[in-house]
């Protein structure tokens, strides 16, 4: 090896910190805004109120659930489109427009996630890390509302072989992307990048005899824990102060874990069960990382005669829980959307059918910032879009008075 290759090998370990060019904020550019092509109607089954922000004339999907979907502030919703025009988009939630989100040179923005703090997208333009500001201005135009949108853009940093997701820590210090040649490397890994400078330093590598699946995602309530999937087993969480992947739960042979998401309470929740497939059982659990203590949260159902369809409707294959740690949503492959409440696990149909069994894009059911509005993938108005599923304000209410426990005496008394 020589000293040229020996310096490239020294500066991939584990907590070597690289310097940024990032810059500040680059000048304001507009948006392309379109008309709306929402639709309002209530689920006769169960009165929630559903929003369809497209007409499902393109395939038009929601981030995924472990992204955050809503702005800060909640006056946008971004989604994906296949249009011509497409790409990253935002539904207005104020006036129902639609706007397609660039960078300020015109780069499509792959990998997004809405910041935590402030109306912000973080995002890819090509290999460039980038920090999209967004601004809304709605005024009254010939008696109807109507919005002008500009942004502006941040240049974080350059990193190659990103794989599918950006995440924010729930402090808004570090984005977090890994990746199975991050920069050419051979070995997969986990990449830290300080929001404020765009600094970067590579975290860790994935142990030995891992294979790395994605899936990068943030603890919902401590800054210093990350998850990525694996395999054989699937979960693997690392500590950001000592940098070493620990594997939280060893899996039976066979046995389903999938989709986690980190809740509430340092709690990384996952869909699983215990009989194989193609008549697999799958419930919503949720691992305490502190007590080593796995519960389900959300029950599926298995028995011996049931078809693979049968038992797809009973069972559970996304889930995600609203940061206020009232509910937990959960879709199936038929298109059902489940709320199990928080405290005892109860569940309630919030909208179903949005999905053909086999067929179609898969919910992927995720949260607002409130705890007020899920977003998932439905195909009831032909082709794929997105709708906004809103709680009953009765369910809300309900939630906010449920006492179980100790909490039942103090209520009592």
């Amino acid at each position: 090896m020589n000293a040229r290759s020996l310096m490239i090998v020294v500066l991939w370990f584990a907590g070597a910190v690289f310097a940024s060019n990032a810059g500040g904020w680059g000048p304001e550019y507009p948006l392309m805004t379109n008309p709306r092509e929402d639709e309002i109607m209530t689920d006769s089954d169960t009165g929630a109120e559903l929003r369809f922000l497209t007409r499902g004339e393109h395939k038009d999907t929601n981030l995924y659930f472990h992204q955050r979907s809503w702005l800060a502030d909640g006056s946008m919703i971004l989604f994906f489109s296949g249009r011509e025009k497409g790409g990253l988009m935002g539904y207005v939630v104020e006036t129902g427009e639609l706007v397609s989100i660039k960078a300020s040179d015109g780069t499509k923005l792959r990998l997004p996630t809405a910041a935590r703090f402030r109306n912000s997208v973080f995002a890819l333009a090509g290999d460039r890390i980038v920090e999209v500001a967004i601004q809304l201005h709605v005024q009254e135009v010939d008696g109807k509302p109507k919005t002008a949108v500009t942004a502006r853009e941040r240049y974080l940093c350059t990193i190659k072989g990103v794989d599918v997701y950006l995440n924010e820590s729930c402090d808004g210090r570090y984005l977090a992307v890994g990746g199975a040649k991050l920069n050419g490397m051979d070995q997969p890994g986990l990449v830290l990048i300080e929001v404020e400078t765009g600094r970067w330093e590579r975290l860790c590598d994935v142990p030995e005899g891992v294979e790395y699946h994605g899936h990068v995602q943030w603890s919902m309530t401590n800054p210093h824990w990350l998850s990525f999937a694996g395999a054989p087993n699937r979960l693997w969480v690392v500590d950001i102060r000592d940098r070493r992947p620990w594997c939280p739960y060893k899996e039976w042979k066979n046995e389903l874990v999938t989709h986690e998401f980190w809740w509430v309470n340092d709690q990384l929740g996952f869909c699983g069960g215990v009989n194989p497939k193609p008549t697999e059982d799958s419930h919503v659990k949720l691992l305490d990382l502190r007590c080593g203590t796995v519960r389900i949260i959300g029950a599926g159902s298995w028995w011996p005669d049931a078809t693979p369809a049968q038992v797809a409707k009973r069972n559970w294959w996304h889930a995600s829980g609203s940061e206020d740690g009232r509910w937990i949503a959960a879709d199936n492959w038929h298109g059902d959307i489940v709320l199990f409440e928080g405290k005892t696990g109860r569940p309630r149909l919030l909208t179903a059918g949005h999905r053909t069994y086999g067929a179609g894009e898969h919910p992927e059911v995720g949260w607002d910032r409130k705890g007020d509005q899920v977003v998932f993938a439905s195909h009831k108005r032909g082709n794929v879009t997105v709708c906004v599923a809103i709680i009953p304000r009765a369910w809300q209410e309900e939630a906010n008075r449920l006492a179980v426990g100790l909490e039942a005496k103090s209520a009592r008394n």
